[in-house]
């Protein structure tokens, strides 16, 4: 349909006394051009051979690494731990009855064997040691344990991590009765473990998040355009649904619910309000976060909706998103390994203060979850945020994680006579011990147009 047309049918249903209902653009069916989404089946077949190469070298250097030598994840159908879908292989969507996988490693020569004790069992190298009509499932588990003697066994509970917290208060006190005081006085928490499965990413895992990143910053292009916002009609929410409908058509998630917010210069705001439907003038920020091949992206961006007559935008919006890439870029200066995340974000925001940047930083973790573990340099007061967690501040800093590169910087801006705005700004980034600290696919440097 042409603008034209649509104007036709516009006036031709305000003649009737109909109110034209708020429109964007119809949602495609094909990912922007040179970018290919897999379909389901060869998603899987991605995720498992990526699973194949974790299991046998990121686990075991992780086990000696925090001194695990046999790590038991138990879980229940409907009640899967966190850590299970990271460990079996697709097409696996829930745990079939009671679950326990077993990772006992052997030491360097032998390795880590993977067992397990279900009722169906697991596929992808796993040696089912239950059978159900010789013994129940946690006397063949706790005779296994015993026959095995680890010095530690790690378990799936944690205070600091709630993505290292999935072993259920019923089967933590099953496998304690089936072990017995004495093995039970083994278990210790796998917290660290966990988290160091969760955030590791492996060569093939890194190059492909490019590609993920570069999928969500053409769906971020594709929607912060004329092609998909008709200013004075379009609203915020349409474009919100607009963005869910799109990655879903495209075969990949959304993990949280995408938000659009209106920046709004205060004589705009005296004439038309705040949110609602987009206008000319407006500055748009969306946070979207897609997950694609198991990995989440999560980012925010701003565009500009240029008035009659303008071809770009304000230069005060422009020094202010200049001034969040400068944040950014001091920032990930402070990356280094060993490294707590209270170090990182307490240097960071004292050079970016001396610099006269208005900055809050709160960057986290990404990888197979949006929200992760690992190192969070946050300068917000830890029990603002989470008393449980206020320890996952001092976690250190390892290589080859992924983050969120996350904070808002505020600049006065004079063509809005001043005004203060804040850029919220999120950008996904790798640290690896060679590079140090960059973006996996760019960032945003300019600010997108809609015309």
């Amino acid at each position: 349909m042409t603008r034209k047309t649509s104007m036709l049918i516009v006036v031709g249903l305000l003649m009737l006394g109909v109110a034209p209902r708020p429109v964007c653009a119809p949602v495609g069916q094909t990912p922007p051009p040179g970018l290919k989404v897999l379909t389901l089946r060869q998603q899987a077949d991605q995720i498992n051979a990526w699973m194949q190469t974790r299991l046998e070298t990121v686990l075991p250097a992780l086990m000696r690494r925090t001194g695990i030598d046999m790590w038991v994840i138990l879980n229940r159908e409907y009640n899967e731990d966190p850590l299970y879908f990271t460990l079996v292989p697709r097409p696996a969507l829930y745990s079939s009855g009671t679950v326990a996988l077993i990772f006992h490693d052997r030491g360097p020569g032998a390795g880590v064997e993977r067992l397990v004790s279900a009722p169906h069992g697991v596929s992808g190298g796993y040696r089912n040691i239950w059978k159900p009509r010789v013994k129940t499932q946690f006397e063949t588990l706790a005779d296994y344990i015993r026959q095995a003697n680890p010095r530690k066994i790690g378990i799936n509970v944690s205070e600091k991590w709630p993505l290292a917290d999935g072993m259920t208060v019923a089967l933590r006190d099953r496998l304690e009765r089936a072990l017995g005081p004495d093995l039970s006085k083994r278990l210790v928490s796998a917290e660290d473990l966990s988290v160091g499965w969760l955030e590791t990413r492996t060569a093939g895992e890194m190059d492909t998040y490019r590609d993920i990143c570069a999928l969500a910053h053409a769906h971020i292009t594709e929607f912060f355009s004329s092609a998909v916002v008709v200013p004075g009609r379009t609203t915020e929410d349409d474009v919100v649904w607009w963005i869910r409908q799109r990655v879903a058509s495209l075969g990949m998630e959304s993990w949280f619910q995408p938000s659009i917010d209106i920046i709004r210069s205060r004589k705009d705001v005296a004439l038309h309000g705040e949110g609602g439907v987009i206008r000319p003038g407006d500055l748009l920020h969306c946070d979207v976060g897609i997950r694609y091949l198991g990995l989440s992206t999560d980012m925010q961006w701003h565009a500009y909706v240029l008035r009659p007559g303008e071809t770009d935008a304000p230069a005060g919006l422009k020094t202010a998103l200049a001034n969040a890439n400068r944040v950014a870029e001091i920032l990930m200066a402070e990356f280094k390994t060993g490294r707590t995340g209270r170090e990182i974000v307490t240097a960071a925001m004292a050079r970016g203060r001396a610099a006269g940047l208005s900055l809050s930083i709160y960057t986290h973790p990404i990888g197979f979850n949006g929200h992760a573990a690992g190192c969070t340099p946050d300068a917000r007061d830890p029990k603002t945020i989470d008393e449980v967690n206020i320890d996952k501040w001092d976690y250190p800093l390892f290589p080859d994680t992924a983050y969120s590169i996350e904070f808002s910087c505020r600049t006065a801006v004079p063509e809005w006579d001043g005004q203060e705005v804040g850029i919220g700004y999120e950008e996904d980034a790798i640290y690896t011990e060679k590079n140090g600290c960059q973006f996996i696919d760019g960032h945003q440097t300019t600010l997108l147009l809609v015309k």
